[in-house]
């Protein structure tokens, strides 16, 4: 399964990041990016379906 990363713009789209394979590490990625920049971070799977939302 491919999850997909995206983070919140400042005119509220979201904008694609980055593609992965595995879960856990897209998890943390998106996790620790929402923390070091200060916007939203959303993971989707291939359907668009929310898996998480980082703040």
């Amino acid at each position: 399964m491919k999850v997909h990363i995206s983070w919140l713009d400042q005119h509220g789209y979201f904008v694609h990041y980055s593609t992965m394979n595995h879960l856990p590490s897209a998890r943390r990625t998106a996790e620790n990016r929402a923390r070091s920049t200060g916007k939203r971070h959303r993971i989707t799977d291939d359907n668009g379906s929310l898996l998480d939302l980082f703040e």
